[in-house]
């Protein structure tokens, strides 16, 4: 996926560094035991660098018995400052990926199968902690080299570790009963201790 300038300068002065994506979502039969309670399974399968030819509504790529994919364009992907730790913990990982968060369709009578859309796509380990946190369906996919420097760039310039702080040894720390109460120890016997 390249990276023009304009998107990695934030396309205007004083916007933040973006991309416009897509994201390919793929529908497949389930088979075996499994298909008694999902007859279909969704799961994202690419992004790539968004086009003007994609338009602007979902639409399919491939429709079979056994598989869909849907095109799903215009998704934003913005960097922010304040989560550069984030992007520097996707950096770290062995892999650096895409995050989709992506949700299903309910039925209806119009549409035989619901789809499942993209609502959001991250490189941000926070992004991704706090869409699982809440339940939501998350899936990885790999990021490109291209979209890896990129990012890289980014986090070069923003992410500022936080010092570590002296911790004191455990000798020298005040003693605490559970509730936060001043405690102590006392090496004296006590009553009807032999």
């Amino acid at each position: 996926m390249g990276v023009n300038a304009n998107e990695r300068e934030g396309g205007s002065p004083g916007a933040r560094p973006g991309l416009c994506v897509a994201v390919v979502m793929q529908r497949k039969a389930v088979s075996g035991p499994q298909s008694r309670w999902q007859a279909w399974q969704w799961a994202p399968v690419d992004v790539v660098p968004n086009e003007a030819a994609f338009g602007t509504l979902a639409r399919p790529l491939l429709q079979t018995e056994q598989e869909q994919r849907w095109l799903f364009p215009q998704l934003q992907v913005d960097l922010f400052r304040d989560d550069a730790e984030g992007y520097h913990l996707n950096l770290a990982s062995p892999a650096p990926c895409w995050f989709v968060l992506w949700r299903q369709d309910e039925a209806s009578e119009t549409e035989a199968t619901p789809l499942a859309r993209p609502v959001a796509v991250s490189l941000s380990y926070h992004d991704a902690g706090r869409w699982l946190d809440a339940q939501e369906s998350v899936d990885q996919l790999p990021a490109d080299p291209a979209v890896v420097l990129w990012l890289q760039a980014f986090v070069d310039q923003h992410y500022r570790p936080e010092p570590r702080k002296r911790r004191r040894p455990q000798s020298f720390q005040a003693l605490q009963d559970r509730f936060g109460n001043p405690a102590s120890v006392s090496t004296t016997k006590q009553r009807g201790e032999p």
